[in-house]
């Protein structure tokens, strides 16, 4: 008898139990649907909250209508204005307005900017595009919208003018600079190409900065000059071969090799 009386008071708390679940759940459920959607609206299928569904667009918490200007098409987006301009076309004031593209121009693809661009040989100024003035002995420079003096020229102010190469001086490729360079053997000294004067024990190079010269193996650079370098006892010429160091495993100190 006790067994069934416990047998029934263990289903009971069971249907109890079962009972505040389902009450649970249908607060819950009330809840989430008790949330008020707008007209033109639809629960997100997930997050939480709503969206506008195709062709309307949140505006104050409700959900408007997309007005579509004349020469426009619809984006279906949930960002923006709902809408684009066609090609030929672009925005202002909310509405869709001709691209009046001047002579000597052509209509871009692109959202941006005045919608069109003017074409080689000619350059934007304000809603226009003028011819480029090319001054002699130059070329239009690529994409076309500016110019480029030739070889042998280089550009002051809207001219190009000829590169004045100095004795011994050679053109170069370069935009920057003079646009020459000395031969080898020469350096620039005041707008002229002077010979490089080298040193008992040294050897031109290609540098074009400093000397121009360096000292052979066993000297040093003193001044204008090429000075032995005087190896002290217990060493020998470094890898640079302008100095010296001890071998191992004296020390160098005070011009000397000691041991440690």
């Amino acid at each position: 008898m006790r067994k069934m009386q416990q047998v029934h008071a263990t289903s009971n708390r069971v249907l109890v139990l079962l009972a505040l679940m389902v009450a649970v759940q249908g607060l819950v459920f009330a809840q989430a649907g008790s949330v008020e959607l707008p007209e033109n609206a639809r629960a997100k299928s997930y997050g939480g909250g709503w969206e506008c569904v195709r062709g309307f667009r949140e505006v104050k918490g409700a959900c408007a209508a997309v007005t579509i200007p004349a020469n426009a098409y619809p984006t279906y987006t949930s960002y923006g204005n709902g809408w684009k301009c066609g090609r030929g076309y672009r925005e202002l004031n909310e509405a869709c307005v001709a691209i009046v593209v001047p002579v000597n121009a052509y209509p871009t693809n692109s959202p941006y900017g005045s919608g069109w661009k003017c074409g080689r040989g000619f350059r934007q100024v304000n809603e226009a595009c003028p011819s480029i003035n090319v001054p002699l002995n130059a070329y239009l420079n690529s994409p076309g919208d500016s110019w480029k003096c030739n070889r042998g020229y280089r550009a002051v102010d809207e001219t190009c003018v000829a590169i004045k190469v100095p004795a011994n001086g050679y053109l170069t490729d370069s935009s920057r600079g003079s646009g020459w360079a000395c031969d080898q053997g020469y350096r620039s000294i005041d707008g002229g190409c002077a010979a490089i004067k080298v040193p008992t024990n040294g050897y031109l190079v290609d540098s074009s900065y400093r000397t121009g010269w360096k000292c052979d193996r066993g000297y040093r650079a003193v001044k204008e000059a090429c000075v032995a370098v005087k190896v002290a006892e217990n060493a020998h010429l470094n890898a640079s071969g302008d100095d010296w160091e001890c071998n191992r495993p004296y020390r160098r100190k005070q011009g000397k090799c000691y041991l440690p």
